[in-house]
């Protein structure tokens, strides 16, 4: 079901938001990680077949340490396959290279500044119940 008019404006305006007021949130929860490793995939679901045939193997010739090899197998291999691609070279961590602001401006706010925010917030409410 489609959105209405309304919650897209309020939910375009929670994303401004959350872009202003936490900026250091957003480059880390929204970094991008680069181009799948395809190769690793491959690779990681072949592992994980053999694995699966390794395991088949030990349950039918009833050899325990078999089954637990295969086992492993399988899990290194889905493992591999999961595992996130790598960043784009020259990107520091958690900051996707070129990221902006929705306003254009580049860099973060230190955390300083995040906690002198919000205490200047809460003592704003603060005043305005007393």
């Amino acid at each position: 079901m489609p959105l209405s008019e309304h919650e897209q404006r309020l939910l375009e305006e929670m994303e401004r938001s959350l872009y202003q007021n936490d900026a250091d949130f957003v480059a880390t929860v929204g970094a991008r990680r680069g181009k799948p490793a395809y190769r690793s995939i491959v690779l990681g679901i072949l592992i994980a077949v053999v694995g699966v045939g390794v395991l088949i193997t030990g349950v039918f010739v009833q050899l325990p340490i078999v089954g637990i090899v295969g086992f492993v197998l399988m899990f290194v291999g889905v493992l591999l396959a999961i595992a996130p691609g790598k960043r784009p070279a020259g990107a520091p961590d958690g900051v996707d290279a070129g990221s902006t602001s929705p306003n254009g401006k580049q860099g973060k706010t230190t955390q300083a500044g995040f906690m002198n925010k919000l205490n200047d917030r809460w003592d704003k409410r603060q005043d305005g119940q007393g």
